[in-house]
């Protein structure tokens, strides 16, 4: 298979057969908190594509040049490189978006605790390609980080839109909230599960 069959596989499974949110469940508290208007999800899911993409690439030459004989301070490396690119992402939007940076709120920090950030970042340094012998080069893992992002945002998006829609039907009381965004999370993960058998 040619490099670029490769980076098709790598972007239709992290998209949809293996994402994050609806297959490995990661990610789930920004999911549920910021979906319910699409402009904050539409951010929210900016800033983490932004903070994968990087947190891939960076902690690759980490765990490669510095990890290498310490594989066990992995988590504790990789957790507060996420933070710091965080804090960096905040003062940004910060300044150049306060109106989004209002919106996002307390979600926006919690980046640095999204375990699908965490989770890219420790599966690239095991993660292999298609052929199922060659691991992930530094391109490969920032690609992975970038369409596992693609893949959150989407997600993300396509709940705030139904959720935006429910808030003009009239539910029962006691389905209002969370009960509805988490039976619509689970009819989304059936539908996403659907692609579990496409053979790429």
């Amino acid at each position: 298979m040619s490099y670029i069959g490769e980076i098709f596989v790598m972007a239709m499974s992290a998209i949809f057969i293996q994402n994050f949110l609806l297959s490995r469940f990661l990610g789930l508290c920004p999911f549920l908190g910021v979906s319910k208007k699409l402009d904050s999800a539409f951010g929210m899911g900016m800033a983490v594509i932004f903070v994968m993409t990087l947190t891939s690439s960076i902690t690759y030459l980490i765990n490669r040049y510095l990890l290498a004989p310490y594989p066990y301070l992995q988590t504790i490396a990789f957790i507060l490189t996420i933070a710091a690119l965080v804090q960096f992402v905040e003062m940004v939007i910060q300044k150049k978006a306060p109106a989004l940076y209002k919106s996002l709120g307390v979600y926006l920090p919690l980046i640095t605790t999204n375990c699908a950030v965490l989770g890219v970042a420790l599966l690239n340094t095991t993660a292999v390609r298609s052929d199922g012998v060659t691991p992930y080069n530094f391109l490969d893992s920032t690609l992975n980080g970038f369409f596992s992002g693609v893949g959150f945002t989407t997600v993300l998006l396509a709940m705030a839109g139904i959720r935006q829609r429910l808030g003009l039907v009239k539910l029962p009381k006691y389905m209002k909230g969370m009960p509805i965004a988490l039976i619509l999370a689970g009819t989304m993960a059936l539908a996403f599960y659907g692609f579990m058998g496409f053979k790429l």
